[in-house]
């Protein structure tokens, strides 16, 4: 997993440089600051917004839209749970609160020490092997409760 570096503005302006040739820019900046830092900082936003010549409320309109850009820091593990039809047909659901009560946290949240966020997305393409949960990048397939508690546990030591 890649180590995430604190917020810095100085950085974060290398990084909008960088990516300013390409078009339709703002989604990879936004890709590639999430990338370094973890989330979109809120410091981001006006950043982008005077760097790219556009109005805060479309650099946040972006942001806000696309569930896939984080406005926290994530936990050093991002656990993803299935919850597409063939997952669900397996009963991700179960799976979905079983790992809540695990981790003691709710969907989009990181537990206390910081090691897991918790998230629900619909198809990871591991469909014949269902429910199916990826942990950072590395997928596991026909995932049940004693199975999940098995790998956060491996990954918790890592």
């Amino acid at each position: 997993m890649h180590a995430r570096s604190p917020w810095n503005a100085d950085r974060a302006a290398s990084i909008i440089d960088a990516h300013r040739h390409l078009r339709g820019n703002l989604l990879p900046i936004l890709h590639a600051l999430q990338e370094e830092f973890g989330c979109i900082d809120e410091e981001a936003v006006p950043l982008l917004a005077g760097e790219l010549n556009l109005s805060r409320a479309e650099v946040h309109g972006v942001v806000s839209f696309y569930h896939e850009f984080r406005r926290t820091r994530p936990g050093r593990h991002t656990i993803k749970v299935c919850r597409a039809e063939a997952c669900q047909s397996m009963d991700s659901d179960g799976l979905v609160e079983h790992a809540r009560r695990r981790l003691k946290v709710d969907l989009g949240e990181t537990t206390a020490d910081g090691t897991f966020t918790l998230e629900s997305v619909f198809c990871l393409g591991n469909c014949a092997l269902a429910p199916a949960v990826m942990v950072d990048e590395t997928l596991h397939g026909r995932v049940d409760p004693r199975r999940f508690d098995a790998i956060v546990s491996a990954e918790a030591g890592r």
